[in-house]
């Protein structure tokens, strides 16, 4: 959530010479959606994500099973994409 008020930090730093721009990560064919559903897929399965949620009672070992099936038949869907929007800040400090 620190994108919504990076503008902000940055201001109350004294920074005056601020550049915002915004960038983007796109995947839509098949080898990139291959790559990022079956990214997630596993981290779905192995990683602290899952360790929380299983700890933490949120989910259950299949149910996280069936979200890392879930994205996997996602990535094979012909009209699957994702983005992911990326605030950017570009600061200097006047003399």
């Amino acid at each position: 959530d620190a994108v919504r008020v990076l503008k902000s930090w940055e201001l109350r730093a004294g920074l005056t010479d601020i550049t915002s721009t915004s960038s983007t990560w796109t995947f839509a064919d098949s080898d990139e959606l291959a790559w990022w559903s079956g990214l997630w897929a596993d981290r779905t399965l192995a990683s602290a994500y899952a360790d929380r949620a299983t700890e933490g009672g949120l989910a259950t070992l299949d149910q996280l099973r069936g979200v890392s099936e879930a994205w996997r038949e996602w990535g094979r869907q012909e009209d699957a994409w994702f983005t992911v929007p990326h605030g950017e800040i570009l600061c200097r400090k006047g003399d």
